[in-house]
């Protein structure tokens, strides 16, 4: 007892004080952005819908974005991005850039640049920026995270497309439309400072190694993966997927559009959207190996990964655990309807702050 007699002086404080804080749990939210295929509401409606992830994927709640006005089509989602820097959610569409609070789900502001907005966009790591590609023309916007204010804007040839901002924050990654190549961008100087290609055709998704070193792309007309160097500039291999027909797909003019590097870079999964299978190659050998394939509800033209690496999403609403390949569940709305989407990513919440963001792309992270 005297050895505790130090504490008798702040027994009033720790009284005031009250019994520790606990920590609260993490909770693990699926934001699933809607019409996400093309502009089709059959999939989902329109809105964001939120997902429990520890609840069997449980629907929480849909966020409404806006109206679809009558004889007008529903906007086409184009792109998702989240950052615990801004703490903001950016959905993107064929008309706007549109920001809402992640702690409130309140629209926050939406932009539209010069009537040509907008693509799929990618946030810095500390929520400070935005590269926002314009839809159709060969121009990306770059774009404040917080306010949505345009800061400058940077040209490549093509149709500014898909893009993807390093986790180390020293590299942008911009892929256009009608151009065979993969820009790599200083996003301190917003210059190109090398480009991945030529490829056989056209590029259209793409996803990277942990150590920003070789680029797995898809290519127009390939049921299969381009494997490409970053730090040359070289096409390595293209490596078609054995077994399967070029069949005919049902949106986005390809037969294959969609690829993902697990987490621990040991898998490469390729979408074939006609067949309604995913590929699954052996990334840790060069070139890539065919493994198996795993068949799907609907074609699947994207790949999403949960945080921790362990699940992927497909677009035709699975949720697949990568490493036993077992299908968990299939996200469905309030109605009843398959949500199918290619722009969904993970938030982690501890209570009602944001604690770590995923991407709507799925890439390695060996460093």
């Amino acid at each position: 007892m005297a050895g505790l007699r130090w504490l008798l002086p702040l027994l009033p404080l720790l009284l005031l004080l009250g019994p520790p804080v606990q920590a609260q749990p993490v909770r693990h939210l699926i934001y699933a952005a809607v019409p996400g295929i093309g502009n089709d509401v059959a999939f989902g409606g329109v809105g964001i819908l939120v997902f429990d992830r520890d609840q069997g994927h449980k629907l929480l709640r849909r966020i409404p974005t806006w109206p679809t006005y009558t004889r007008e089509a529903p906007e086409p989602i184009k792109g998702i991005a989240a950052s615990v820097g801004s703490g903001l959610l950016y959905v993107s569409t064929t008309r706007r850039l549109a920001a809402f609070d992640l702690k409130t789900d309140h629209l926050v502001w939406q932009k539209g640049y010069d009537a040509d907005c907008c693509d799929r966009m990618a946030v810095s790591p500390d929520g400070k920026r935005l590269y926002v590609p314009s839809f159709g023309l060969p121009k990306w916007y770059v774009v404040d995270g917080l306010t949505g204010e345009v800061i400058t804007t940077v040209e490549k040839d093509g149709e500014a497309h898909n893009t993807i901002y390093s986790p180390s924050g020293e590299r942008v990654y911009l892929a256009a439309l009608r151009s065979p190549t993969l820009a790599i961008l200083d996003p301190r100087s917003n210059k190109i400072v090398r480009e991945v290609g030529p490829f056989s055709k056209q590029i259209r998704p793409f996803t990277l190694n942990g150590r920003e070193t070789i680029a797995y792309v898809s290519v127009n007309d390939l049921l299969g993966v381009g494997i490409g160097d970053m730090t040359t500039g070289k096409v390595l291999y293209e490596v078609p997927v054995p077994g399967f027909e070029k069949g005919k797909p049902r949106g986005h003019g390809t037969i294959s559009h969609g690829v993902a590097l697990t987490h621990d870079e040991t898998e490469i999964w390729v979408a074939d959207g006609p067949n309604k299978h995913a590929h699954i190659f052996d990334a840790t050998v060069m070139p890539p190996k065919y493994k198996e394939s795993l068949e799907l509800r609907d074609e699947v033209t994207w790949f999403t990964c949960s945080i921790d690496g362990t699940l992927i999403y497909p677009a035709s609403g699975e949720v697949v655990e990568i490493k036993t390949k077992r299908i968990l569940a299939a996200l469905t709305d309030e109605r009843g309807r398959p949500v199918e989407t290619e722009k969904l990513l993970e938030v982690d919440f501890s209570g009602d702050r944001p604690v770590a963001a995923g991407d709507q792309f799925c890439f390695g992270e060996k460093r």
